[in-house]
């Protein structure tokens, strides 16, 4: 059977912005996507900010400016480390459900379906990607929290896949980016008990990368994402997608796709800077330009 090799496409950081919206960085501010969602840009770092008081339930709306604000940020190239962030109090208690509650199963079909294609749209910004958590990421909060490439917790933080005391189960990957990242029996501990689990029991279990004081998470998740940003944004974005396509695959697969990477990352500018660099400076002095 013949394998499948998937390529590193460097056409990833030019994808299409949503609303017609430009190179958010190059203004150095705010920027709306939408009333419930905003993107702010400061420098090579932008932060997706969810605003939909009091808990920022992922509502159908709330959806939707994520998904335009995902667009956004994998779209503008001067953008280089993303930081998902619920405000001060709280990163996002779930789903609005409410509004879930009003639904019938066939409403149902194509609600999850966008719900999971709004979170799917984060996990896939082909840059680094923190998720600075205050208070609770719960139920699709905490979903969101796993399509993040790390995550910052506030001491006080909680976190949890409480959809077994509804009735319900995880519906927006926690039944799959949730074991893939803490293991099978730790995911349906959480999952079968939905009970919430405070910062320090997270960074024990690997679902927290960083546990710091609650006023230090989102300077500390912007601290980081700097540090990625400085880095060759195209290596990064391959590195990102080797490591995320070899997760769903077997090892075979998996290191084909490695190998096709590496080799196109000779074909940009940045691997010739590191390269050049290496050789009459040593290592971790080169300036990437992100080509």
């Amino acid at each position: 059977m013949a394998t499948a090799v998937l390529l590193f496409d460097a056409r990833l950081l030019a994808w299409p912005l949503a609303g017609g919206l430009r190179r958010i960085v190059a203004r150095h501010g705010r920027c709306i996507v939408g009333e419930l969602v905003t993107v702010e840009a400061d420098q090579a770092v932008a932060t997706i900010r969810l605003n939909r008081p009091p808990m920022n339930a992922l509502s159908g709306p709330v959806q939707a400016d994520l998904t335009a604000a995902a667009a956004q940020v994998a779209g503008d190239p001067a953008v280089r480390a993303v930081v998902i962030y619920g405000g001060e109090k709280v990163f996002a208690a779930g789903a609005d459900i409410k509004e879930m509650s009003e639904r019938s199963y066939a409403q149902m079909i194509q609600d999850s379906k966008r719900l999971q294609d709004a979170l799917t749209a984060v996990a896939a910004i082909p840059k680094p990607v923190i998720a600075a958590i205050t208070g609770y990421a719960l139920g699709g909060g905490l979903e969101l929290a796993l399509c993040a490439d790390f995550r910052v917790l506030g001491e006080r933080a909680q976190v949890g896949q409480p959809e077994i005391l509804l009735g319900l189960i995880p519906g927006a990957g926690g039944t799959q980016r949730l074991p893939r990242l803490i293991g099978p029996a730790r995911a349906k501990d959480l999952i079968f008990t939905g009970r919430f689990v405070p910062a320090a029991e997270a960074l024990a279990l690997g679902l927290a990368d960083r546990v710091v004081p609650g006023d230090r998470v989102y300077g500390t998740a912007r601290e980081m994402a700097a540090a990625y940003a400085a880095g060759p944004a195209m290596a990064l974005a391959a590195a990102k997608q080797a490591i995320d396509v070899g997760l769903g695959t077997d090892l075979a697969t998996g290191l084909d796709v490695e190998r096709a990477s590496f080799a196109g990352l000779f074909a940009t500018e940045d691997a010739r800077t590191g390269m050049r660099s290496f050789l009459e400076n040593g290592p971790g002095k080169a300036t990437f330009s992100g080509r």
